[in-house]
């Protein structure tokens, strides 16, 4: 299926080591969708938490819709994010485990849905994040000479 990025989640890679991703559904307004296709949607504070067995996503700042009139929800309301009842279980079972959570990756659509991305990560200390900075920064002088050289 033919594929459009929307929006990612410029901190997630960065604060977190993505071990593992899965695609979601999420329940939507309609006025909301013409507002994600005008790419009115941020991600950056945004996390997914398990909720009396329901998947949730806090804090995705969907802005709302310009023409629209009493339609128009909260932009930072909690919005269901549809995965089957077994990967479900699969993701409370991996969360438990110590330092683990769910983080928004990004949102795209396929086809005519709308799907989230979402990463089992696991947090960063301060020294891995730099470690990170230093490799980004070598790969980058390493291109510059080889592009320079050549």
């Amino acid at each position: 299926m033919n594929t459009k990025l929307i929006a990612k989640n410029p901190t997630a890679y960065h604060n977190y080591t993505i071990e593992e991703k899965i695609e979601t559904g999420i329940v939507l307004t309609g006025t909301e969708i013409k507002s994600i296709r005008q790419g009115k949607v941020n991600l950056k504070d945004s996390y997914a938490n398990i909720k009396k067995g329901e998947l949730f996503i806090y804090g995705m700042h969907i802005s709302p819709y310009e023409h629209g009139n009493i339609f128009n929800k909260d932009p930072l309301r909690d919005r269901k994010l549809l995965l089957h009842k077994r990967e479900i279980n699969k993701l409370i079972g991996l969360i438990k485990q110590k330092g683990y959570s769910l983080v928004p990756i990004s949102l795209y659509f396929k086809g005519s849905f709308v799907k989230l991305e979402i990463g089992i990560g696991k947090g960063k200390k301060l020294y891995d994040k730099r470690q990170d900075l230093a490799k980004k920064d070598a790969q980058r002088q390493i291109a510059i000479h080889l592009k320079n050289k050549y």
